[in-house]
């Protein structure tokens, strides 16, 4: 379903992308953004699930900046390189490249982003800053931006048994954006989502749920605005 593709960016390199197209008309975009680890074949997934739920879904490579086409492993020795990677990516640069992602996307309606782990938090922002509605999944960094004023609607997903994230973390988006959605999944962890082979961590009934939830905002923000 999905493809390779070149999304220029803001700056004057061009970066990598996975884009997926839906069957027939577009509900609209979606700019799916990675966790720590890359456009991975998991997130090719999920642009792939987000075309076949009617939308046309881009995942930037945001690694390009840095290498390119990078996909890290799910093990200690892929963590702490991801971690070493966003740590010197920083947030302005994908923010901008979320930017260029949801504009090259732009025809087929209005955009949203759903991101994962540290694309949590980039979806956060995008809401923040950039006015597109977001999705954002376990973001372990969120807390420092709820103070932001939102320029756009998000909606929140949180293992109950997430040791990255405290109730108390989820507790202050509750009381720093009571107009959101912030949903918590007592039984799941974190990156419960992730639905990888040998990984631990995804747990079925809480990401389908999270799913469901995910595609009535999606809808309503976008299909049905």
């Amino acid at each position: 379903m999905g493809q390779h593709i070149n999304i220029p960016t803001s700056r004057t390199q061009c970066i990598g992308g996975y884009l997926a197209q839906p069957e027939g008309q577009p509900k609209g975009g979606v700019v799916v953004v990675q966790e720590i680890f890359g456009v991975t074949e998991h997130i090719r997934s999920m642009a792939d699930r987000f075309a076949a739920a009617g939308y046309t879904a881009i995942a930037p490579a945001f690694f390009d900046h840095l290498e390119s086409w990078l996909e890290l492993d799910y093990d200690e020795t892929g963590m702490a390189r991801g971690k070493a990677l966003v740590s010197e990516l920083g947030l302005d640069r994908p923010l901008e490249d979320v930017a260029s992602a949801a504009e090259a996307v732009a025809s087929s309606g209005k955009v949203a982003v759903v991101g994962y782990c540290w694309g949590g938090t980039v979806a956060l922002l995008s809401a923040l800053r950039l006015g597109l509605p977001a999705v954002s999944y376990y973001g372990a960094r969120n807390v420092s931006f709820l103070g932001e004023k939102p320029k756009a609607p998000v909606m929140f997903h949180f293992g109950g048994n997430d040791p990255s994230i405290p109730p108390e973390a989820v507790a202050q988006h509750r009381e720093l954006l009571p107009q959101m959605e912030v949903f918590t999944y007592p039984d799941a962890g974190h990156a419960f989502n992730r639905n990888v082979p040998g990984d631990t961590h995804y747990h079925g009934a809480s990401a389908m749920l999270a799913w469901e939830r995910t595609l009535a905002f999606l809808d309503k923000q976008l299909a049905h605005a």
